[in-house]
């Protein structure tokens, strides 16, 4: 079946989501980087795009930037003075980021914050920062304290949308020792549990695998 879900996805991109010059260059950087191939999916980010043109979003932060990729998808959907604000832990990874994101002419609504995640969105938070759409794919672990201190940086109707929350369907599994799908696990948890949003979780099939995405809007 997974070369069928493969094939499907290459078919659903070429005739909708048309990964342009720019977005495959991004995939090229992380290469000649040595950097892991683990951006979202062309469709996934197509996804993301649309999801904050429904938003109307014009803040939007993202909690894991890697190479750029879904930074990109999400920038572009954003007005003429809207703002994005990306997260790194890692300063290599935000160079290649921001080498893609001047690339594809988005450096002047592209903010990029590096350092440990959980400090900087309590500095966020700080300054008072409200956003429109928050977008977390880090380190799976820290997705419980992500989503806690994203509800801290939301306001009503803020969408939170968080990837990689399926692993395989190995969340399903009650005694795992992994330390992804236990993160996973409680942040799904959490999420199911928490009376100020109203959520769901997608799984997903495609050139990345088996997985899921989280949506949660702001009461």
């Amino acid at each position: 079946m997974k070369n069928v879900f493969e094939a499907v996805d290459h078919y659903i991109e070429g005739l909708l989501t048309h990964e342009d010059a720019v977005l495959k260059g991004v995939v090229q950087s992380l290469m000649e980087a040595g950097m892991p191939q683990i951006s979202v999916s062309a469709n996934q980010g197509k996804l993301l795009n649309m999801l904050a043109l429904l938003c109307r979003a014009k803040k939007i932060l993202e909690i894991g930037t890697l190479g750029g990729y879904s930074t990109i998808w999400l920038a572009r959907a954003l007005p003429a003075d809207g703002k994005l604000v990306t997260i790194e832990l890692e300063p290599k990874h935000a160079e290649v980021a921001h080498n893609n994101i001047v690339k594809a002419n988005l450096d002047s609504k592209v903010e990029f914050r590096v350092g440990k995640a959980s400090e900087i969105l309590l500095q966020l938070k700080e300054h008072g920062e409200s956003f429109d759409l928050i977008f977390i794919d880090a380190d799976k672990p820290s997705y419980p304290e992500y989503l806690k201190l994203s509800l801290q940086l939301s306001h009503s109707g803020t969408l939170i949308v968080a990837d990689n929350v399926v692993r395989d369907g190995e969340v399903v599994k009650k005694n795992s020792k992994d330390e992804n799908v236990i993160g996973a696990q409680h942040f799904n948890t959490m999420l199911s549990e928490c009376k100020d949003v109203t959520a769901t979780i997608l799984q997903t099939v495609g050139v990345k695998g088996h997985d899921g995405i989280a949506l949660a809007i702001v009461k």
